[in-house]
């Protein structure tokens, strides 16, 4: 198919390019003609200006021409008669003008046999070419398209004692320049239909020749790895049966590190002979997609073969990585890789879920000390609820950024003022519907994309921060701080918008697990250094430890908006609520009533001397500042 595309491409190119300079050929064997016609005509049309020029002199002398022709007409009567000699079928205007005063031309001559004009009668013409040889005492030459039976007016300038006295016109036409294109369009409209053709024919060829290339290695293969990409992860998988794979989860760890440091080409080099070394360890059967950027899954087969074992291939898989030296600019590189494997994929509803589990798998693994394999079960209850877009949505939506915020204002209650916002995440699904974090966040929680989503967010705060000037809170786990990678985040773009940190909150919630403290309180005054608020969110719901305040160092408090929106109609909620008031200010902390919906509530806040609040009653979240 390749040397036969190749063949048809040659020849039709070569018919194309022949074609092509035969047409030319015509065109410019036409331009020549021409132009040798155009030459014999200007040097008749010279002859004839100056033989005419020359008869005037003899009759009139030195005199002036305009009181010599004025004060006898039978000189004029000779001259026009001399002129009208000349006249023939092509040079059939020839006459003399003046140029009046006022700027205007006059006939002082008219050899021509019609529309002949009288003297001193006024003749409209082209004043910008006639002035042309008032200015320049010279010949002028100039063609007249679009005008009947007129092609060339040469203007030759009547000169007594250094002064113009008048402007000789002679006006050749002829149809010999008709007659010969009349002859020579035919052929080239035969050889333009010709051309045109061999296009569409070349064009439908081409185009067959790009669509089959495409679909056979661009459409489903990744230029870099040679591996599939995710078009034949959408296409493709789902029409496996899943009872003859496990899936698996790789990515290379620390490999940030490597392109900030070596640069991208190192990256992409390490990327291909990865994938490299996982396909010489994979079998015919298996499959390797380029998942991510540095993120591969791998569909193992198994058939009907109970006994492989899945987790024997990805060790071998994980310790050839492991032992290969990574070569760049003379310099050896040692890479390993963390992976996620899940088995037994009928349990699932669809491969997008089990993707979703491997993913959760290589996050565990990776969170465990990175180079191992996690393949330990999870109940059903961590699968994503029924209300949860796919995660493979979300992936997208940030990859097509489609990610944006919404920003309720929080405001103070005495001045009813605006003095923060909050950052609400959404994303916008490929109709252009808004869809809110309830509706994704479970379903990312623990992966790599909910990594790229808290990216994708303090990029698009700190770019409102930047552009509004306007302090503005984001909500994260107090896990999210323990998470390397996504602290990581946090602290390189705190570090690259020092000048801006301080207009940011960030608001913890509450965990119930047990965390490393230490780490936590450490990395929470390495924040604060940047001038980073921390608020402690939704405060009062759940079991509260009050404890949390000795350990970590808070400057906010948020008060549950379940709390607040009974206030009104609750006397348990505003008791609370009260306490926790009092609490606040005792500690010298600043405190933020949320869901603050109605009059009632906000009244009634006011009266526990709540200094700032935020709900629909003060402000919607909005897409705009």
């Amino acid at each position: 198919m390749r040397i036969l595309s190749l063949f048809y491409i040659i020849f039709i190119a070569t018919l194309l390019a022949f074609i092509a300079f035969l047409y030319i050929s015509i065109e410019e064997f036409e331009k020549k003609i021409i132009k040798n016609i155009q030459n014999v005509i200007l040097t008749n049309t010279s002859y004839f200006a100056d033989n005419i020029i020359s008869t005037i002199k003899k009759e009139v002398g030195n005199k002036n021409l305009y009181e010599a022709l004025k004060n006898n007409p039978q000189l004029r009567s000779k001259l026009e008669s001399k002129i009208q000699m000349v006249v023939t079928t092509s040079f059939r205007y020839i006459y003399m003008l003046y140029r009046d005063k006022n700027g205007r031309y006059r006939y002082l001559l008219d050899g021509s046999l019609s529309d002949k004009g009288f003297f001193d009668s006024k003749l409209d013409v082209n004043v910008k070419e006639w002035d042309k040889v008032y200015v320049t005492k010279k010949t002028n030459v100039f063609f007249q398209s679009g005008i009947d039976n007129l092609w060339i007016t040469t203007l030759k300038p009547y000169i007594v004692n250094d002064e113009i006295q008048g402007v000789l016109a002679i006006d050749f036409s002829t149809q010999l320049l008709d007659n010969f294109s009349k002859i020579l369009n035919p052929i080239k409209e035969m050889f333009l239909y010709i051309f045109l053709a061999i296009i569409f024919l070349f064009s439908i060829v081409l185009y067959q020749i790009v669509i089959h290339l495409k679909t056979k290695k661009e459409i489903i293969i990744d230029p870099l790895t040679r591996t599939y990409n995710r078009i034949f992860l959408r296409d493709k998988i789902e029409k496996l049966d899943v009872y003859d794979y496990d899936l698996a989860m790789l990515d290379l760890d620390h490999f940030k590190k490597i392109n900030d440091t070596f640069g991208h080409k190192a990256g992409d080099l390490i990327l291909e002979n990865f994938a490299m070394l996982v396909k010489r360890n994979l079998r015919d059967k298996d499959f390797i997609i380029r998942f991510g950027g540095e993120e591969f899954l791998i569909l193992l087969y198994k058939g009907k073969n109970k006994n492989i074992n899945s987790k024997k291939i990805l060790e071998r898989i994980k310790k050839a990585v492991e032992e290969y030296d990574f070569i760049y600019e003379g310099k050896t590189l040692k890479i390993t890789v963390s992976i996620g494997l899940v088995k037994d994929l009928y349990k699932y509803a669809n491969i997008k879920e089990a993707i979703k589990i491997a993913d959760k798998r290589l996050y565990d693994a990776k969170y465990s000390g990175r180079n191992i394999i996690i393949d330990y079960d999870i109940s059903y209850d961590a699968l994503p609820k029924n209300n949860q877009i796919d995660i493979e949505k979300v992936k997208l939506a940030i990859d097509n950024n489609r990610v944006i915020c919404h920003f309720q204002p929080i405001v103070n209650l005495d001045t009813k003022k605006v003095i923060k916002y909050e950052a609400l995440v959404r994303i916008i699904d490929e109709n252009g519907n808004l869809i809110y974090p309830n509706s994704f966040l479970d379903s990312i929680e623990g992966t790599n994309i909910y990594r790229d989503m808290t990216k994708k967010l303090l990029e698009i705060v700190l770019n409102k921060i930047r552009t509004k000037n306007v302090s503005i809170s984001i909500n994260l786990n107090l896990s999210d701080l323990i998470d390397n990678s996504i602290y990581k985040i946090l602290y390189d773009e705190l570090s690259q918008n020092k000048i801006y940190a301080k207009f940011l909150t960030i608001e913890l919630l509450e965990y119930e697990k047990a965390l490393n403290k230490q780490l936590l309180s450490k990395r929470i005054d390495e924040i604060k250094s940047f001038g980073v608020k921390i608020a402690l969110d939704d405060f009062g719901s759940g079991y509260s430890n009050f404890s949390i305040f000795e350990v970590f160092p808070i400057d906010i408090i948020k008060i549950d908006g379940s709390l607040i929106k009974n206030i009104d109609v609750s006397n348990t909620s505003y008791g609370i609520v009260e306490a926790i008031v009092k609490l606040a200010i005792n500690l010298k902390m600043d405190i933020i009533g949320e869901f603050i919906h109605n009059e009632v509530v906000f009244s009634r806040l006011k009266e526990l001397k709540l200094k700032y609040g935020q709900g629909y009653y003060l402000g919607k979240p909005l897409e705009t500042i």
